[in-house]
């Protein structure tokens, strides 16, 4: 099969390789579309070590083509929306079952836009924040995908107001046509909030940013952190001060999850997607890359200039 392979060099190429063979447990998926997300950065950047040459890919959608032992057969032909751990950006993707969701008539292009983000988000607000009716809500990152999708989610559990963060004019507009209710700028944050306080803060960014949103937490409010960004600066935290106020700093990783209960985060990606294929919420797919435009394609991400989602297009391309 042909595969697109990131090089010791950094940039990416098409190139021959094995067809992969599912496992037990797993699917091997032909790849119509696969998504464009924050990891690949990270893996390009050598954020992640990986052995190279390096098969990219963390989220794909296309038809099953072969089961590995203990997986039903008749899941052969099913459409699905995939979620790997590499090896995506390929002909055929070998992922977990619990991790291939079936989309019914979703369109193949918005299946692979789907990815991680969109469970991720689910998670955010209604495991780790555990949202309750009538919750301000604080998202940094409002333009990106996990950010306008969490505001979305946040909206449909009932949140009575919602606030992003988003860095410069570009991405403050395009967040603002989303699911908020009002954008502050970050380069105004946090005085343009003034003694604002909220009950969720959902934080991928660290450092300064997330002593702020401790700060902001109203009592018994949650920060969920599930990135960070601006790793360089660490934020020292009192148990004592949150006990006092009834406050909570909580954790979220969908790859750590994937790896030790992936049934529990197929339940949430599952309960995403019933979401999103009855219109409750939609995901903003921005721009469709061809295989040679893939250098472009994540450095538009890195660099903020991608707003929305990105996906590439895998057949008939490679």
């Amino acid at each position: 099969m042909r595969a697109i392979i990131l090089d010791s060099d950094d940039h990416y190429r098409i190139t021959e390789r094995d067809e992969p063979a599912p496992g037990p447990g797993e699917v091997a998926v032909r790849v119509a579309y696969a998504g464009i997300q924050w990891g690949d950065t990270m893996v390009r950047d050598g954020h992640f070590p990986v052995p190279r040459p390096f098969v990219p890919g963390f989220e794909a959608s296309g038809h099953i083509v072969a089961v590995g032992a203990g997986v039903d057969g008749d899941r052969v032909g099913e459409a699905v929306t995939a979620l790997a751990t590499g090896g995506a950006w390929a002909e055929v993707a070998v992922v977990p079952a619990a991790l291939a969701l079936p989309i019914g008539d979703l369109p193949l292009r918005t299946a692979a836009g789907f990815g991680w983000g969109t469970p991720t988000a689910y998670d955010l607000v209604h495991t780790a924040a555990r949202l309750r009716q009538g919750d301000s809500v604080l998202v940094h990152a409002a333009a990106g995908g996990v950010g306008g999708l969490a505001a979305q989610f946040a909206r449909l559990a009932g949140a009575g107001r919602v606030v992003g963060v988003a860095g410069g004019a570009r991405r403050a507009e395009y967040a603002a046509a989303g699911a908020f209710d009002r954008i502050v700028h970050r380069e105004a944050f946090p005085a343009a909030l003034g003694d604002e306080r909220f009950d969720v803060v959902l934080d991928s960014v660290g450092g300064r940013t997330r002593q702020e949103g401790l700060r902001l937490l109203a009592p018994h409010g949650r920060l969920v952190a599930y990135g960070g960004l601006d790793a360089r600066e660490p934020v020292p935290v009192d148990a004592g001060d949150l006990l006092m106020t009834g406050r909570s700093l909580v954790t979220y990783n969908s790859d750590l999850l994937s790896r030790t209960h992936p049934d529990r985060l197929g339940d949430s990606a599952r309960r995403a997607l019933d979401l999103l294929t009855r219109g409750r919420i939609r995901i903003d797919i921005t721009a469709e890359y061809d295989p040679a435009e893939l250098d472009v394609a994540v450095r538009r991400l890195s660099d903020g200039t991608t707003l929305g989602k990105s996906v590439l297009r895998v057949a008939g391309r490679l």
